[in-house]
Parts: structure tokens; sequence; C-alpha cells
């Protein structure tokens, strides 16, 4: 007799739920998944192996594409991919993610920003200072991130020195070195630390964090180079997928859309947003707020996406869905794209960021 829908939903899947030691945050955050912090993403390993289940060959299809987990993981498995998503610091994270590069040409001119920096002096920028720069910034870290700025253009890698701006800004705001993922208010005086368990004060300098992560993303970068596949290459594509035109045909989906109400993914990275000066389309972003209405227009709108989706799969193609289905909205999501739920199981989280704590579960949808 076939398991019903019930039992296939309460089944945990033991291959997928990794405990600590068998998979250590180093191995999470191997290669360039480490390039900036980015909250709410899926880790690499329950990819690859959900490619290697689903999708074993030909090209795959990510809409709700975030930090790029997909794009990656495809790439190393040999597939070719494209992913698509509404906030412009998530492409760019992507574009630089699966670029291939020349390896002495960017270690080159990574090493000349930095020289650049640390000839630089200290001194306070010509110019209006962005309001949100001179709060959340001591002076001298401002006047050392808006110097780096100034010379990303002048590189032919300017994306990847964006995105060392970027990781380089969070770490250096006036923030508890507990509350980097949303800190509410500015931190100016010293402080008692959770995290190093005595009296801190917030960062007066961004130079060393620059320097820091330009070497990180090029130490990265070369050894994501020796992983991915030859021949293979990644597409992304900013804008709303509800309307995006999917090029091509795509042998599956695996993907992991926004949790409804729990995350601001442009307020994430609001400092990117400020010192970059991207574009911001908050108001299409999926799974804002947890009131009736709200849920009702993430149902519409997630399950929009996926019936553009559908319309550049190959026939039977499957669509892999890993999301935390806790109100049961997935079922009514399906339908609306004009999907049929063909498994469903689910997966033990034992591992929370930050200091969030406790069981969590995700649930894996395959549909076609």
């Amino acid at each position: 007799m076939a398991p019903t829908q019930d039992a296939l939903y309460r089944r945990i899947d033991l291959d997928l739920s990794w405990s600590e030691r068998e998979l250590p945050e180093r191995e999470r955050t191997k290669h360039v998944h480490r390039l900036h912090p980015y909250l709410g993403k899926f880790i690499p390993q329950l990819v690859e192996a959900l490619l290697a289940r689903h999708v074993a060959e030909g090209r795959v299809l990510d809409p709700f594409a975030g930090s790029g987990t997909t794009l990656v993981q495809a790439l190393e498995s040999g597939l070719d991919a494209c992913g698509a998503d509404v906030a412009a610091f998530n492409c760019l994270l992507m574009r630089v993610k699966t670029r291939e590069y020349n390896p002495f040409v960017l270690e080159s001119e990574l090493r000349d920003a930095c020289s650049r920096l640390e000839a630089f002096d200290g001194a306070r920028p010509e110019g209006e200072v962005p309001r949100f720069v001179r709060d959340w910034y001591a002076p001298r870290a401002a006047a050392e991130l808006l110097f780096f700025r100034g010379l990303v253009s002048d590189y032919e890698h300017a994306d990847v020195l964006r995105v060392v701006l970027a990781r380089a800004a969070r770490s250096a705001r006036r923030t508890t070195h507990f509350d980097l993922d949303f800190p509410r208010t500015p931190q100016r005086s010293p402080y008692w630390c959770h995290k190093h368990r005595r009296e801190c004060r917030p960062v007066g300098e961004a130079r060393r964090f620059l320097r820091r992560y330009s070497l990180d993303t090029l130490r990265r970068i070369r050894e994501f180079s020796r992983l991915r596949a030859r021949g293979r290459g990644a597409q992304v594509l900013h804008g709303d997928a509800r309307e995006l035109d999917f090029d091509g045909s795509y042998d599956g989906v695996v993907t992991s859309p926004p949790y409804p109400g729990l995350i601001d993914y442009h307020e994430q990275h609001r400092y990117a947003y400020e010192l970059l000066g991207l574009e911001e389309w908050r108001e299409r972003e999926l799974g804002k707020g947890s009131s009736r209405a709200a849920l009702d227009g993430y149902v519409e709108g997630i399950a929009a996406v996926f019936a553009n989706a559908r319309g550049s799969l190959r026939q039977g193609a499957p669509v892999v869905i890993v999301i935390n289905d806790r109100r049961d909205l997935y079922p009514e999501i399906l339908a609306r794209a004009g999907l049929s739920l063909e498994e469903r199981y689910r997966r033990h989280v034992n591992r929370r960021t930050g200091r969030r704590s406790g069981e969590f579960f995700e649930d894996i949808l395959v549909a076609r």
C-alpha cells in the first residue's frame, strides 16, 4: 500500500539531517558560500543532495535564488543554472560567486586596492557624507569605507570589490558584536558583550575588515575555481520572478522561497544598498508580514512565480522546494501553480544561527 500524504509529511529523512559533528560550520560555509553573510539560506550540502536525487544533469532553475547556493552547487555538480531574485544585492552576490576569473588579474587588483587603502591618511571625504554613514559608522570607519568605495570603479573586477566593501561595512557598523543581523540603533558607548563575555567597544575603523575580507575573498574564489565543472555557466536575472522570461528549457527547479513574516531581505543588507547605491524593490518582495492579508498575498505571489517557472520546464521535470510550511500554505500554492505534489518529507535542522535555539524542521516538497 502506498504511503499517505500524512505519512510522507511525518517522515524524517535522516540522510538530509546532519549533526554538527557530521557537518561542521566550516563545511557549511565552504569556498564562495561565505563571501558575505546571508540569513535564511539553505546549506550547500542539502542542495548538492537534492540535485543528485532529482536533477542529475542538464540545467536547473532557482526562481528565489537569494545568495546563489543553488547556482554555486549546480556548477560544482556539473550543471548549468539560472537564478532570479528581486533584490539587487542578492544578484550582485550571485554574479560574483559564479563568474569565472583570471586569478592573477583578480589577485593583482585586490592587492593593489589594499595597498592604496594602507596609504590612505584617514582624511575626511570631501562633500556630503550620507546620513546613514554618519549614524552607523565612526568617523574613521566612514572615511575608510568611502575611500575604498571610490577605488572600486578603477578595476576590472569592480563587483568583487563591491562585495568586499559590503562585507566590511557590515562588520564595521556601530553595533554590538552579538547583534550584527538586525541592529536597531547605533551603539556609541561600551557595552557588555554576550558573545565575548566581557565589556566591548563599538568598532572604530574599517581598514582591517577591508584588508581581511579582500584576502579571504581571493582565497575562496580560488578554491571554488578548482571545484567548478568546466564548460558550465550560471545566468543571473534581476527582477520579479512572477514576470521574468525564463529563457530556455530547464530540467528541474531547486529552490527555497522566503518564509512568510520571517526576514526582511532588503533591511538585512541595508548598509550595502546605502553604500553601493543599489536599486531597491522592497514593494515587490514576497513574504513580508504574517497577517491574514499578508499570507493571502504570499500564497498568490509564490504560486504566480511557480506558474511562471513551470512554463520553462521540460515535461515531467521536478520542482523541489525547501520550506518550513508550518502554516500549511503550500498545498494551495502548488494547486494554484498547476503543480501536483509527488512527495513530501522533512529534515531536522539541529543548528540555528545567532542566539536562536530550539528544534527546527524543514519540509522538502517534490512536485511536477
